[in-house]
């Protein structure tokens, strides 16, 4: 079985981003936001069939953990009720994709987030979408949009979550949204710094002292961080933290969201195979053709496939180590005699 980690709902019905722009006019007006609009299953149908069911079938793919559209989540628009709206419609949205295809998706929520408010919502919001079946979460390390004005997520700010997601046993990724500043390429730069931020962040402090079953996702193959692996083991030690396999790698893994073959090469020299969970992003943030290789960049599983590696660690990307860290997963796949 082929599991991809990674999946986000980029081609929601026409719809439903048009009610998010009438919401956020309405916020900017001081008026009340239009009735969210009825979609019907057919729409739903359509996007999905023609996306990314359509690639994941072609790519030789089983099933996604599927998760509203990232740079949508924009936790800067708005604030906290507003987000709270927009977040609920989202996850909603893939409740019913998942009601639509229960073999192929699965869901992770998105989170009412506003820099400086507390987080009571969003937790609320996670108990409500695992109770639907939902089996992770994306958390964004920086609702502000780029201007990083929210505590590191080894602060104490964040332990309410973290609370909620051991006792629900339950991962998040660590996902930011969309950059409010020009400083900052949404995809090319503010995603990219964010997950290395994200790494750096945890090696600094030790939160997974605190919280040992706690377990978090940094996609897009951990940013700059298996690049400059040498700079993270030197600054561990230096910092007089433990070596970083005992320190956090227990505890974070990388998806393989990295889109040409000497960057998954990399990615596989450098971290452990224990750690790496296939994803793609597809139809996500680089959606075209390669022209050296004639094939789309976001066909990650074409750049795992070229690996010498064995059966069992194939399995483990593919879907083992999925599985061991979304438990929720797993028993829904059990409970289907997967």
């Amino acid at each position: 079985m082929i599991i991809d980690s990674h999946g986000h709902y980029t081609t929601a019905p026409t719809a439903h981003n048009e009610w998010r722009e009438s919401q956020l006019d309405a916020f900017l007006t001081g008026q009340a936001a239009p009735a969210y609009p009825t979609i019907t299953d057919d729409e739903i149908r359509e996007t999905i069939e023609q996306n990314q069911l359509r690639l994941l079938t072609e790519r030789g793919a089983d099933m996604t953990i599927f998760s509203p559209r990232a740079s949508a989540m924009a936790h800067h628009e708005g604030d906290l009720a507003v987000g709270s709206s927009w977040a609920r419609a989202c996850n909603d949205l893939i409740a019913r994709v998942v009601d639509l295809f229960p073999d192929t998706f699965i869901g992770v929520c998105q989170l009412p987030q506003f820099a400086g408010e507390p987080l009571d919502a969003a937790v609320a919001e996670l108990e409500r979408c695992v109770g639907m079946g939902f089996v992770g979460l994306n958390l964004n390390p920086d609702p502000s949009g780029g201007r990083w004005s929210s505590p590191p997520l080894t602060d104490r700010y964040w332990y309410p979550m973290y609370e909620k997601m051991v006792e629900l046993d339950v991962p998040a990724m660590v996902h930011v949204s969309a950059s409010c500043t020009p400083v900052f390429h949404a995809t090319g730069a503010h995603y990219i710094n964010a997950d290395t931020t994200a790494f750096m962040q945890l090696l600094q402090g030790d939160l997974f002292g605190d919280f040992p079953a706690l377990r978090l996702v940094i996609p897009h193959g951990g940013g700059a961080v298996p690049y400059h692996w040498g700079r993270y083991r030197g600054l561990a030690d230096m910092l007089k933290k433990p070596p970083l396999a005992t320190h956090l790698m227990q505890n974070v893994f990388f998806d393989t969201c990295v889109y040409h073959q000497p960057g998954i090469d990399l990615l596989f020299e450098v971290i452990d195979v224990d750690n790496i969970l296939f994803g793609s992003e597809m139809v996500g943030a680089v959606r075209g053709i390669d022209p050296t290789t004639g094939y789309y960049f976001d066909d990650t599983k074409r750049y795992v496939d070229a690996l010498d590696l064995s059966e069992s660690d194939r399995t483990k990307v593919y879907s083992g180590n999925a599985r061991r860290v979304y438990p929720r997963l797993d028993a829904s796949l059990r409970a289907k005699g997967l």
